[in-house]
């Protein structure tokens, strides 16, 4: 096994299968890919929210590589094993206009930035490792679960595909249980797979339901195998463990409507009416924390014409009774 490493020069904005590789790793090598933040290093610790307005769209969402892994070929697998994902000392979290699922309702840019904790400090004695302060005068804290939101290969259609929505071939899938420890599955389409990885994440609700997460830069290390007898995967398929204790209470907002995507903003809406009403945030405050903090689930689907979507939000980041 060899060890190796793509740097954050080494990137691009599409997924294109005529990319040239910036790094050929035998089967089972391991590499450490050094990424910037979903922004593309155009927002930094000093960025206030009219950074935003002057934001390259064109430029978000980069990933690192590609990555030619010797013996993939069209139909096989490949296997990506987080072995290892270490965020900076900052992030953001930012309500962009014309993004995220109530983008009609937040047209005024926000951004949040974030003091993360050093990768050295202590675990804390009830166990919960590392966290950000969302608000710690209300008691807000957040628990870091770093993953990257990009993890893909070249699609065997040819020409550029946008970074921004995720396929079948991965991308943006932005999957929160994608953090050390987790094995991703992608079908490869093309010689080499041809894999990149960016979007750093501190922490993110499942849905990522205001666009962004605790978006960061990231050295994140995976191990890159050749796996030929799982035909099966033709979208990605990943082992992980629940991003939550065994024992964890929800706060449960639910959205009831005959479409999908009106029953999922209805969930989200509710939950930003009970924390505005709770817990005495502000509207944007509110979306914000349900985009780092809050998964979204399918209650019910089965029983036409109605779906419940509902939103569900760990009772733990509340330390404030």
């Amino acid at each position: 096994m060899s060890i190796h490493a793509v740097k954050r020069s080494q990137s691009h904005l599409a997924w294109d299968n005529s990319i040239p590789p910036a790094l050929h790793v035998a089967s089972g090598d391991t590499v450490t890919f050094d990424c910037l933040d979903a922004s593309n290093g155009q927002i930094t610790p000093a960025s206030t929210a009219s950074t935003l307005a002057s934001l390259t769209l064109t430029s978000l969402d980069q990933v690192n590589g590609p990555v030619f892994v010797a013996g993939a070929e069209p139909g096989d697998t490949l296997r990506v094993d987080v072995l290892e994902v270490r965020v900076a000392e900052w992030g953001w979290s930012a309500v962009i206009p014309g993004f995220g699922l109530l983008a009609d309702e937040f047209p005024v840019p926000a951004l949040k930035i974030w003091s993360l904790p050093p990768e050295d400090m202590p675990v804390r004695a009830e166990g919960q490792g590392r966290y950000a302060w969302f608000d710690e005068r209300r008691g807000i804290r957040i628990p870091l679960r770093p993953f990257a939101g990009e993890m893909g290969v070249a699609p065997g259609k040819a020409g550029a595909h946008s970074t921004i929505p995720p396929y079948k071939t991965g991308g943006n899938v932005d999957t929160r249980h994608l953090t050390e420890g987790s094995v991703l599955y992608l079908p490869v389409e093309v010689d080499g797979a041809l894999f990149s990885i960016g979007d750093g994440h501190a922490a993110q609700g499942d849905g990522e339901v205001c666009g962004t997460a605790i978006e960061t830069p990231m050295k994140v290390t995976v191990r890159l195998t050749v796996v030929k007898d799982k035909p099966y995967v033709k979208t990605p398929h990943f082992i992980s463990r629940s991003p939550h204790p065994s024992d964890e209470q929800f706060y449960t907002t639910t959205g009831v409507d005959s479409d999908i995507r009106e029953a999922t903003r209805a969930a989200v809406r509710h939950m930003i009416e009970f924390l505005e009403t709770e817990y005495g945030l502000s509207r944007v405050e509110a979306y914000m924390l349900c985009s780092v903090a809050g998964d979204l689930r399918m209650h019910e689907v089965v029983d036409m014409p109605n779906y419940v979507i509902g939103f569900m939000l760990p009772k733990s980041i509340f330390t404030k009774g």
